[in-house]
């Protein structure tokens, strides 16, 4: 009788960020590190736009244009035991690196669905913001002493609309440039101020197959 299919409980964390960005998926061992990539995507949230990156076993596998070998290669292959870790680089101008952990290995429940996204914490950066440093900068800027300026700005402004009285006018009649600057800041800084994961959100996107079309983007 052959062995009943093994799933891997993994913890994704994206490393140089803290609070911790992370996610705990479920996944097939048979599952290739190329599909292992779109599920990734989805669940961290990034877009799939950049090359990548894996090193398991002292091996780098990854994009064509990197040269290293093809990651058509099964998860089961490796004999990775729980525990055990490997790496996942996305983006190699940014850098974004993961630590990807075993965190238990059982078998299959039929009638579930995998990949499945069962916690996690943190929102993920923005696509091509510097890296962790970029991002840490960024964040920081967005809750400075500038930031509080723009939104008294913001107070203010709202604060002449409601005492006008006028409602004939429109709103645009009382934006200024100094308005318009803040407006534009503000908006600039709302990627960069922490938000959250949504677990539900992740596995919606894996019920409709997202992951298997981020897959496929800059692989060959």
């Amino acid at each position: 009788m052959s062995p009943a299919p093994q799933i891997y409980q993994i913890k994704v964390r994206l490393l140089g960020i803290s609070p911790m960005v992370w996610r705990r998926v479920l996944i097939p061992a048979s599952t290739t590190l190329h599909e292992l990539h779109g599920i990734l995507q989805v669940a961290m949230g990034w877009e799939g736009i950049h090359l990548f990156l894996f090193n398991v076993h002292a091996v780098s596998y990854g994009s064509f244009d990197l040269h290293v070998s093809r990651p058509d290669i099964a998860l089961q292959t490796f004999e990775l035991r729980e525990r055990e870790r490997f790496s996942y680089v996305y983006d190699m101008g940014d850098h974004w690196e993961h630590e990807i952990r075993i965190e238990k290995i059982s078998t299959l429940t039929a009638g579930k669905s995998y990949p499945s996204c069962t916690g996690g914490s943190g929102a993920c950066p923005p696509e091509d913001c510097g890296g962790p440093h970029g991002y840490l900068e960024r964040r920081d800027e967005a809750d400075c002493y500038d930031a509080w300026r723009d939104m008294d700005i913001m107070a203010d402004f709202l604060e002449d609309i409601a005492v006008a009285s006028t409602p004939d006018r429109a709103v645009s009649d009382f934006l200024s440039d100094d308005v318009e600057a803040a407006m534009e800041r503000m908006v600039a800084r709302a990627p960069f101020i922490e938000g959250t994961s949504s677990r539900g959100q992740v596995n919606k996107r894996f019920r409709a197959g997202n992951h298997r079309q981020l897959m496929h983007q800059q692989m060959w």
